[in-house]
């Protein structure tokens, strides 16, 4: 009876203390709002493609100096470090990314950008950030501003890491590469939010394990004899060739992969030829390949290749034509930690309310946030959806089947107030309390 009223007390005192630490975050909010939206505002106005993300590294490291950070700058290139010590406890990393799309904005919003920018091809393309990352900054130094304002609610070493080329990938393992996790202390724990087009803003979607697919993009090049339209015996069509290629690929994910394990291969691209009656000697694809398991995307790059080669064969042509496939690389898949997220979520809902904490779907799209819980640290990683949907439009949407513009959509925007709020309450209030697990009052 003794233990029962102690358990009791216990539970009725942390429920307290939470929700007096949720009223010290939302009087810090509010002193913030206007100051961020401002911010914001100029983040999304001014966007900067991959790996030149320049002005924007510059004044997001330079606001994160201001709140009384340790910040190092041209990590891995345009990304940056903050360092906040407190006392001894763990290590908390919250990442950020920088860079936006290659897209013409069409929102009509006053402050819609109109950046002209040269690309790594030299050639010049409208920005825009469609894909969130504007709100990605501003959650993230939200959230810093709050921490810093905090400290005596906390102990341990806040490491805030902003990274260059999402988009493109590759920014997260230049920064490995550069050092992240050596020159800087190592992460116990490492978060991140993505904004999500599909729930409304005040919404958190959250999945433990895997989150988001591993991504490959493939190059095929397709060889065969060249000649005339008009006397195609006389020549081996690589455009024909191609045309098998693309649905037997569809056979791998369909008929070889285990249902239970989603796979996606999608041919993006396919050229060959120049003139109506000159049957080409090559044609060029290119592919893209999702997955939640290394060993399902091994099976799918080695089918690509066997599925290739006997198209070729059957179409008699020498090994020494058979079809090139190159794959370019890969982003592993976002794989949730289970402890690390059950954690966060505990905490968003004692201050969101459980209702607004969602459990959702995996998600075939890909994030090089994966990277820094694939390191030989195996650093545990947890990212979430952050909804953005104004609640008028996502009402509309629900009762009318009206369009919602998506992530990488020239007219996709977030509703900013309460998105804001909703990031930076719930992802300070996780962090406090995974630095007070280790040292609780």
């Amino acid at each position: 009876m003794f233990r029962t009223y102690l358990s009791f007390l216990a539970l009725l005192i942390g429920t307290i203390c939470s929700a007096q630490l949720a009223e010290r975050i939302d009087e810090e909010l509010a002193g913030n709002l206007d100051q961020h939206e401002v911010l914001y505002r100029h983040f999304h106005q001014y966007p900067e493609l991959s790996f030149k993300e320049f002005k924007t590294s510059e004044k997001l490291s330079d606001e994160l100096e201001k709140l009384g950070f340790e910040v190092t700058r041209d990590v891995g290139g345009n990304g940056f470090v903050g360092i906040m010590q407190n006392g001894p406890g763990p290590v908390i990393m919250i990442r950020t990314d920088l860079d936006a799309l290659p897209l013409v904005e069409k929102t009509s919003l006053p402050y819609a950008s109109k950046v002209l920018m040269i690309d790594s091809d030299g050639n010049e393309m409208p920005v825009m950030h469609a894909c969130g990352h504007d709100m990605h900054m501003t959650v993230w130094l939200g959230t810093a501003k709050i921490l810093a304002s905090l400290k005596k609610d906390w102990k341990g070493t806040l490491m805030m890491v902003a990274q260059q080329a999402e988009e493109k990938s590759g920014g997260a393992d230049a920064m490995i590469a550069d050092g992240l996790f050596t020159r800087f202390p190592l992460p116990d724990y490492a978060l991140a939010y993505h904004v999500s087009a599909e729930l409304p803003a005040g919404i958190i979607g959250y999945r433990p394990g895997s989150f988001l697919a591993g991504v490959s993009s493939v190059d095929i090049t397709v060889h065969g004899v060249g000649g005339h339209g008009a006397m195609p015996h006389q020549a081996v069509d690589p455009v024909v060739l191609a045309s098998r290629m693309v649905l037997a690929f569809q056979t791998i994910p369909s008929r070889e992969i285990n249902p239970l394990k989603p796979s996606v291969v999608t041919v993006g691209s396919i050229h060959g030829g120049t003139v109506h009656n000159i049957i080409p000697d090559e044609v060029k694809m290119q592919l893209t390949v999702r997955y939640y398991d290394d060993d399902i995307y091994e099976h799918i790059i080695a089918s690509l290749k066997r599925i290739a080669e006997g198209i070729a064969k059957s179409a008699g042509l020498s090994e020494t034509l058979y079809p090139e496939v190159t794959p370019l690389g890969q982003t592993p898949p976002v794989v949730n930690d289970e402890k690390l997220t059950s954690d966060a979520v505990a905490s968003f809902g004692s201050i969101l309310g459980s209702d607004n904490v969602i459990k959702v779907d995996p998600v075939t799209a890909g994030e090089d946030f994966a990277r820094y819980g694939r390191t030989v640290e195996k650093v545990p990683i947890a990212m979430f959806w952050l909804g953005t949907v104004n609640e008028g439009n996502y009402t509309a949407f629900l009762d009318q089947d009206i369009h919602l513009p998506g992530l990488h959509n020239p007219e996709f925007y977030p509703d900013f107030v309460p998105t804001y709020k909703t990031g930076v309450r719930a992802m300070t209030k996780a962090v406090i309390d995974l630095f007070n697990k280790f040292f609780p009052d």
